[in-house]
């Protein structure tokens, strides 16, 4: 189910819909960790302030989502889709100390309801800085 859901969001980003439920949202290519196959998975974004893109590794249950694990195994190996755009290659940087509480700030006043979902969790959210290359 959520495939094909994925897939049909993924179609709405590249017919230039950016939003998703007042989030803008992007299609995040990474490759899989153990597979090496490619994978394409819509994310919600944020700008960082400074040139770049913050994503959430939410995720909805008690562990990080397979993405964030894709993305540590292949940093190298990261590109986005914007709202009707190609794909552009990106450099990704798991966020950690003060980095990290201030994109974390930027995001939980911005979307409050990512705020919420956090303090529901055991896990503390990992937090990913994508910059263009």
């Amino acid at each position: 189910m959520q495939r094909n859901a994925n897939a049909r969001t993924n179609r709405k980003i590249r017919r230039g819909k950016g939003t998703f439920m007042g989030m803008d949202v992007l299609i995040l290519h990474t490759v899989g960790r153990r597979s090496g196959q490619p994978r394409e998975t819509p994310l919600m974004h944020l700008s960082d302030g400074r040139g770049g893109l913050l994503i959430v590794a939410s995720g909805g249950g008690g562990r990080n989502p397979d993405w964030h694990s894709n993305v540590v195994a292949h940093p190298d190996r990261v590109s986005i889709e914007m709202p009707g755009r190609n794909a552009v290659p990106v450099t990704a940087h798991e966020l950690e100390g003060d980095d990290r509480e201030q994109a974390w700030h930027q995001v939980a006043t911005a979307q409050p309801r990512i705020a919420k979902y956090q303090s529901k969790s055991d896990r503390k959210y990992p937090l990913i800085r994508l910059t263009v290359m």
